[in-house]
């Protein structure tokens, strides 16, 4: 691990034990250890357990470990860009055995594809030209954890901790970044976090564009004077010349292309903003449709929007890297008395790779 990296995030922790762990904790989550998660990286650290680990994100010098990852992920690894850089809203699980981990229950997980006793944690990731990373985290709790305070106790979660659905811990994040001052574009989700009108308020509020995916039977405002549809139904009205073959990025594969057309929805607008319903159609199967909720300045080509959708694929990139090479989802369990560790692995949130 060179100097250059470490002096990236030495600055943010202000004492020599804290830089220390932290420069050990590096290693091991970049070395070559089968399972990375507390305990394991204590040992290799020479420490009997991970309450140092642990408590570490709780000593640094920029407000909290959320500041930290946010600022250091964009500014210091020059991945920012403030006009095509995208923050994308996604969430991943962790499958587990046992009861007593920090939100773990019987919850669907896209990582299994099925309902599996798992942790489930929303990310918010940053993605360029020049790179992508994992900036921030928030572990969902079910309610099933937050009306047992006990158990909650005994997991270290603080009394203050409330439940919050999937969407409110990803506007929570974005209105972090935000704040932060995080150099951005777009902002990109998938339906979960685009049916949410409060997202999407929030967003137009503070002029920020955005595309979202929602699901085919998602009311939209038509054109019409007070017209409703669903977004299925608006974009069967398209006449067939609207649709237009587009490439969303590079896949494993090569470019991935798709046939794309948008409707104009929403009548009253502000002026130099526009609204359109975006479709993403399979040109293998045109049954197979995908639609997003776009909120956009004025003029903003149907390339572009393609683009800002096809997007989310960096978010999987980031947890497949993450997972397979710095053991986001390897996780120890409590450890007793600590009150920082109850998030599991995914802390780490600067997990990513930059462009060649």
């Amino acid at each position: 691990m060179s100097d250059d990296l470490v002096a990236r995030f030495a600055g943010r922790f202000g004492r020599v034990e804290s830089r220390r762990r932290m420069v050990s904790c590096l290693r091991g989550l970049l070395g070559e250890a089968e399972q990375k998660n507390g305990w394991t990286l204590a040992g290799a650290a020479g420490d009997d357990g991970p309450q140092g680990d642990a408590a570490t994100g709780g000593t640094t010098t920029c407000g909290t470990p959320t500041r930290c990852a946010t600022t250091s992920a964009t500014r210091s690894w020059n991945i920012g860009d403030s006009e095509r850089g995208i923050l994308i809203l996604d969430e991943t699980g962790f499958l587990k055995k046992g009861t007593r981990s920090a939100g773990v229950a019987r919850q669907y997980s896209g990582t299994a594809g099925r309902v599996e006793n798992s942790q489930v944690a929303v990310f918010l990731a940053y993605g360029s030209g020049r790179g992508r990373a994992l900036i921030d985290r928030e572990l969902y709790l079910p309610k099933g954890w937050t009306s047992d305070r006990e158990r909650c106790r005994a997991a270290g979660i603080d009394d203050d901790v409330e439940f919050a659905t999937k969407p409110d811990l990803g506007l929570r994040m974005l209105k972090r970044a935000v704040e932060a001052g995080i150099p951005f574009g777009w902002i990109t989700a998938d339906a979960l976090y685009g049916q949410t009108s409060r997202i999407r308020l929030w967003l137009e509020e503070h002029d920020i564009p955005h595309v979202l995916a929602i699901l085919r039977s998602q009311m939209v405002m038509t054109m019409e004077f007070f017209g409703q549809a669903r977004a299925h139904a608006l974009i069967n009205q398209l006449p067939v010349d609207a649709w237009k073959p587009l490439s969303c990025g590079e896949g494993a594969h090569g470019a991935r292309v798709h046939d794309w057309a948008a409707a104009p929805i929403r009548p009253w607008r502000r002026q130099g903003w526009d609204h359109w319903l975006l479709a993403r159609r399979s040109l293998t199967d045109p049954t197979e449709i995908a639609y997003c909720i776009c909120f956009c300045p004025a003029g903003t080509p149907l390339e572009e929007l393609a683009r800002i959708a096809g997007s989310r694929r960096m978010v999987e990139e980031c947890f497949q890297t993450a997972k397979n090479e710095t053991g986001l989802d390897h996780y120890g369990g409590s450890v007793p008395g600590c009150r920082a560790c109850w998030r599991p692995r995914c802390r780490w949130a600067g997990a990513g790779r930059s462009a060649p």
